[in-house]
């Protein structure tokens, strides 16, 4: 054998008899960009300056890299089965005016999470969704999105059917693998304070659902305190576990408008 070979297999002899489980791993993959935004903001986001770590095991994060519309961009949050409970997310898009778009908590039925939201993003920027689990830790996952003009896009209809449909609220229900799908549909223009009306070309004071409670009988599904970077007319659709009783919408926006639904 010739010594060049020898030399080569005996370097490589350690790691070779550890075998595959014990050889080093590649960290979970992270389809987010260093974000100095982000590194401003996390203490007051989420409490510490100790960045949540990534695991796909707890929690993932879709929405599209390119997004056809940045005032409609849609957020998938999902977590496998057997996944540590979640109690707590805040969904953050780094380069919007306000990055906090919302606040949720949820209850039990609607573990393991699988939810899905729409938001607006204004520049180039990670969308991010900050976890707190059952015991207090943090875990974090997110996607860097490419859209752009999404907190400024004008209303998709007339002031006049702003105002005529604000409020109503539709609720469609079907099952898979033995969990319930509920789709939220609320009418409201969600308006951002940075678009224009397209008539008299006057910026539109901000006007958004602030809070949003879902139930099942008196069992709590989840909430939302938001700001102005979820979608016009924001669409919720989440799995949750069977239960008793009408599910019920409590709505409240910023001028204090509220709207009780039961389907």
């Amino acid at each position: 054998m010739k010594p060049v070979l020898i030399l080569l297999l005996l370097l490589a002899g350690p790691a070779l008899a550890a075998g595959p489980e014990n050889l080093p791993q590649n960290p979970p993959d992270n389809p987010m960009q260093p974000s100095p935004i982000w590194d401003d903001l996390r203490s007051s986001i989420i409490g510490t300056e100790t960045e949540p770590p990534v695991d796909p095991a707890v929690l993932d994060l879709d929405a599209p890299k390119r997004a056809d519309n940045p005032a409609l961009v849609p957020v998938h949050v999902t977590q496998p089965p057997g996944a540590p409970a979640i109690t707590a997310l805040t969904l953050v898009v780094d380069g919007n005016p306000a990055p906090v778009a919302a606040e949720f908590t949820f209850g039990p039925a609607l573990m393991p999470l699988d939810f899905e939201v729409r938001v607006r993003v204004d520049n180039y920027s990670d969308l991010r969704a900050i976890a707190t689990l059952a015991d207090g830790r943090k875990v974090m996952a997110g996607r860097y999105v490419k859209a752009s003009g999404g907190c400024a896009a004008p209303a998709g209809k007339s002031m006049d059917q702003v105002r005529a449909t604000m409020g109503q609220m539709k609720f469609r229900q079907t099952q898979e693998d033995g969990r319930d799908i509920g789709t939220l549909m609320i009418r409201h223009p969600n308006f951002s304070g940075l678009q224009r009306d397209q008539v008299t070309m006057l910026t539109i004071p901000a006007e958004f659902i602030q809070t949003l409670e879902v139930k099942q009988g008196d069992a709590a599904l989840f909430t939302m305190d938001a700001g102005i970077s979820i979608s016009e007319d924001p669409v919720f659709r989440f799995a949750y576990a069977p239960g008793a009783g009408p599910v019920t919408v409590h709505a409240q926006d910023t001028d204090g408008r509220i709207w009780d639904h039961a389907f």
